[in-house]
């Protein structure tokens, strides 16, 4: 009988790949591979890495394109103790070097077919870019470092409100913890087949790859071209006979509104559908309940990237209707996580939620200023070091421990599954020539969607088409303003700052 503990993730990994060395770990569209298959590769490739000169400690950067051998790149990384990070690459050159220089990763891997402008900012900056191909394989097994649970296994990048992305360094041990938490809620076994639709620089895709890979399942990477092609997509999760689905709510309401999935055109063999990162319009999820229920449970999850993807999971039912205003409670924190509440008023349930346990995550890399003002030392007592994350999230805890999300405490928002800083899409309107001055600020709809809206007071010559092409430049699409409002003046509140309150009256 198997040890229950394992001191790593490759640890983890190994005793799935000799248990059920037969099973299939990745299933793509013309080609599957067993999990020794993928150990094989795995542990050569982690012995190239250390040929290369890559150690405990040094960052390894991949630009991902959902192939076989970028996952068991993640998987040698994982094995040699080298957090890993994946790049987007389609991310502005402005916002690519920042996030080079915050990760000063050893090597940059490519195995995205056309990189356009980002492989040439990184040879400019004088990083190391390589193919897989060009790693080549030692004479003599070379020996491999200690790793622990408290060495990084990757960095997850999120938007930063001083206009800097932040790095959050996520641990081995906060991992595991996370593995055997998902094995426990969804009952994984090795006969689930997870979707991979989100993309691998998006924390959602930790769910995605660890739930699945590390406890035995296995992983569908879906095609980045199937997500502007619903009905595609849809018989693409059908072909592969998908059991557990993960993505944000923006991507199944746009499989409804299109009529992707309906009561005739569903996915058949789920048993799980799991969405968060953002709020799940009720009228919209009443809808996807009627497709789904009895035959699976849609579930809905909470969890910023600071506390290793996933806190909460609660499992949609009919008493969910009953209010069709409210949000979807956030259920339960897992049984990793302990919190603290700090008060929005004398109500000691309702303020921001303070995350603790072991799935939050060791800081921002190579950020001390933002690691320090973001996790901090329990207040309750200074009798040992007992970290907890300001998550910025307002909550409140309902007489039966759930938790219900209010809004946040800053200008970060959740847009289309993406935890967006306000102030760093400023901080781009604030480098364009003839802006005097601006502020975001994020519209809710109707629908329970939203959209970001830009007001700007500047020069009349100054074309709205403009100002998107120069932020195109600077921060990725998804933060892009869908609305540009001009002002002959800005609304000042008492301290003479900007009133975001007002613009949005």
């Amino acid at each position: 009988m198997t040890s229950v503990y394992k001191p790593n993730l490759w640890s983890q990994f190994i005793e799935i790949a000799e248990s059920t060395p037969e099973t299939i770990s990745f299933s793509f569209q013309n080609k599957n591979y067993s999990f020794s298959e993928t150990h094989k590769r795995a542990q050569q490739l982690s012995q190239s890495l250390l040929y290369l000169g890559i150690k405990k400690g040094n960052v390894v950067g991949i630009f991902h394109d959902k192939s076989f051998d970028g996952f068991c790149l993640m998987l040698a990384c994982l094995r040699i103790g080298a957090p890993y990070v994946n790049f987007d690459p389609n991310t502005p050159k402005q916002r690519l070097i920042k996030i080079l220089s915050i990760s000063s990763p050893s090597v940059i891997f490519n195995l995205v077919t056309e990189l356009d402008i980002s492989g040439e900012i990184i040879v400019q900056s004088g990083h190391k870019l390589l193919t897989i191909d060009e790693l080549k394989v030692p004479p003599d097994q070379l020996v491999v470092p200690t790793v622990t649970g408290t060495n990084p296994a990757y960095l997850m990048f999120t938007s930063g409100s001083t206009g800097m992305p932040k790095a959050a360094v996520v641990s081995h041990g906060s991992l595991l913890n996370f593995i055997h938490w998902a094995k426990d809620r969804f009952e994984v076994t090795n006969q689930d087949r997870f979707t991979n639709v989100n993309p691998l620089f998006f924390d959602n895709s930790v769910f995605d790859f660890y739930a699945a890979i590390f406890n035995g399942a296995t992983l569908c990477p879906a095609p980045t071209n199937l997500l502007n092609k619903p009905q595609e997509l849809v018989k693409w999760a059908n072909t592969h006979t998908c059991t557990i689905w993960f993505s944000v709510p923006s991507l199944l309401v746009y499989l409804l509104t299109l009529r992707a999935l309906s009561q005739d055109n569903s996915l058949e063999s789920l048993r799980s559908v799991i969405f968060g990162g953002e709020g799940f319009p009720k009228n919209k999820l009443l809808k996807l309940f009627e497709i789904f229920s009895p035959k699976a449970d849609l579930v809905n999850v909470y969890g910023p990237t600071e506390g290793t993807c996933i806190c909460s999971a609660h499992t949609v039912t009919k008493q969910d209707f009953a209010d069709m205003e409210k949000l979807t409670t956030l259920g339960k924190l897992a049984a990793n996580f302990d919190y603290f509440i700090e008060p929005m008023d004398e109500n000691p349930n309702r303020g921001e939620l303070i995350l603790l346990g072991p799935q939050v995550c060791l800081g921002y890399y190579n950020s001390p200023e933002q690691t320090s003002s973001a996790f901090i030392q329990n207040p309750k007592h200074s009798n040992y070091r007992d970290i907890g994350y300001k998550t910025g999230d307002l909550v409140e805890l309902d007489n039966n421990g759930n938790f219900h999300f209010l809004g946040r405490k800053d200008f970060q928002i959740k847009h289309m599954g993406h935890r967006i800083e306000l102030e760093e899409i400023e901080a781009a309107v604030a480098s364009i020539e003839n802006i005097d001055e601006s502020a975001v600020t994020y519209e809710k709809l109707n629908d329970g969607m939203g959209r970001i809206l830009l007001h700007f007071k500047g020069s009349p010559e100054l074309r709205d088409s403009t100002i998107i092409d120069n932020l195109k430049s600077k921060i990725p699409s998804y933060m892009l303003p869908q609305k540009i409002i001009r002002h002959d003046q800005l609304p000042k509140n008492a301290n003479g700052k900007i009133d975001r309150r007002a613009l949005l009256l």
